[in-house]
């Protein structure tokens, strides 16, 4: 199978396209710049989502398409947003179609259907929009939709929503707690017992290739949304810590009492980017995450594409301090 993987610079996606190459697919890795590949099989392919006519000329031939390319963070206008993650979705949509190609695992995010409220063992729900500044989580939301909306008789999509990956080499969540950490400026909002999914990399990428041999025109996952996580929800303090602790940084954070939080979030929101160009240290949403439960059923991905995590959260956390061990 000859596979298009967007946004392929990134930890997940570029992990995602060396296994299936590793596997034997034929992999074109589509990215704003080309890497040095470490796999005969993955041909490097520079150019911009927004484009559209880069985009078909990196799909052609193709049998399937993982599509991760997106904008992310908190930081820029709603016209960045919208370019990247929305017009860009289109732009895969409208390759797929040129190319007769029949699979499309679509990234998402768990943030398109999360409106602030406690997430306790549901399901995948529908992605809702309206949002106002929340650019990142709303122009998901309308490519989620998009893509979903495509599923029919020639296309089959799924959209997999992985829950907050970490793993050796996270710049992200791991990077931004133990940097914050050593900082001293680590911030937990409430008592940070409230528990949240969370998803060893490895595992995230087993699940988006899982999803990609299930999915075909009519098949059980076509047109569906999945959260994937490890299944193991843990407290933010517990997850927070764990890092910390594998990285051999002291876990000392600042609290931060929920209302607080979300009511300086909106504060930070529009008054960040008048001055600064950086992440913001909190917006209203991460408050939101950091300071409701949201963990989730992960008994319909398991049934319809027959996934199930192999690598533990504990020995996930053994995993990270190894790594951390081994690059210091």
């Amino acid at each position: 199978m000859k596979v298009l993987v967007t946004g392929a610079g990134s930890l997940l996606l570029g992990g995602i396209a060396q296994q299936l190459a590793e596997r034997g697919d034929h992999v074109v890795c589509f990215q704003r710049r080309t890497t040095e590949t470490m796999h005969q099989n993955i041909t490097m392919f520079a150019g911009d989502i927004r484009d559209r006519g880069s985009v078909t000329e990196a799909a052609s031939g193709c049998d399937a398409i993982i599509h991760g390319a997106a904008r992310v963070g908190v930081m820029g206008s709603w016209e960045e947003f919208h370019s990247t993650n929305v017009d860009g979705t289109s732009n895969i949509l409208r390759a797929a179609t040129e190319h007769q190609i029949s699979r499309l695992v679509y990234v998402s995010t768990p943030s398109v259907a999360h409106v602030g409220d406690a997430i306790e063992g549901d399901i995948a729900t529908p992605a809702t929009t309206g949002r106002k500044r929340a650019y990142y989580a709303e122009s998901k939301a309308q490519a989620e939709i998009l893509a979903l909306e495509a599923n029919g008789a020639d296309l089959g999509v799924v959209a997999i929503r992985p829950h907050l990956v970490w793993g050796p080499g996270d710049t992200q969540l791991v990077g931004r707690i133990v940097e914050r950490a050593r900082q001293g400026r680590l911030v937990m909002v409430g008592s940070g017992n409230a528990l949240v999914d969370s998803s060893y990399i490895d595992n995230a990428m087993s699940a988006h290739i899982a999803a990609l041999d299930a999915v075909t025109p009519g098949s059980p996952c076509a047109g569906k949304a999945y959260v994937i996580s490890n299944g193991e929800p843990r407290t933010v303090n517990e997850l927070m810590s764990r890092i910390c602790e594998a990285a051999g940084v002291e876990f000392s954070p600042k609290h931060v009492p929920a209302v607080i939080a979300r009511n300086l979030g909106s504060l930070v929101e529009r008054v960040w980017p008048l001055f600064r160009k950086d992440e913001p240290p909190i917006t209203r949403f991460v408050a939101e995450q950091l300071g409701t439960a949201h963990w989730f059923d992960q008994r319909p991905a398991q049934n319809d594409f027959n996934w199930k995590p192999t690598v533990s959260l504990d020995e996930g956390f053994v995993r990270l301090a190894q790594w951390f061990a081994q690059t210091a």
